[in-house]
């Protein structure tokens, strides 16, 4: 499941007050301290701050991705590599029982249940 990538509404507002800023003429003087060129700029690195954390989750998206199909690779050569255990040594082995194998005369059976009637 892709990870859910971030948005900003303050950003969002951020561009409609500097388009209005924009388009006022003569060109706003807030003083020293408040430039809409400087205003723009913040804008503009959020932005790309932003952009970049987006990429950098699809990045991790793809990377699980790999992992999830190594892991599904490997789960089904884990049962390969014991049933040619089995094979080579048999079910009752000690050689069986090193690679993670349940020796046949250390499994438990379960009790029969007797029939319900219904």
């Amino acid at each position: 499941m892709a990870r859910t990538k971030r948005s900003s509404a303050v950003l969002e507002a951020a561009r409609r007050r500097l388009a209005g800023h924009k388009s006022i003429t003569p060109a706003p003087d807030f003083g020293p301290n408040l430039k809409v060129s400087d205003y723009e700029q913040d804008i503009n690195n959020l932005s790309a701050k932003i952009d970049t954390y987006n990429q950098r989750l699809s990045n991790l998206d793809e990377l699980l991705n790999e992992i999830e199909a190594d892991e599904k690779d490997l789960r089904a050569k884990n049962t390969r590599m014991l049933s040619a255990s089995e094979a080579q040594y048999g079910t009752d082995s000690s050689q069986y029982e090193q690679v993670g194998g349940t020796p046949t005369s250390e499994r438990k059976r379960s009790p029969k249940k007797p029939p319900t009637k219904g």
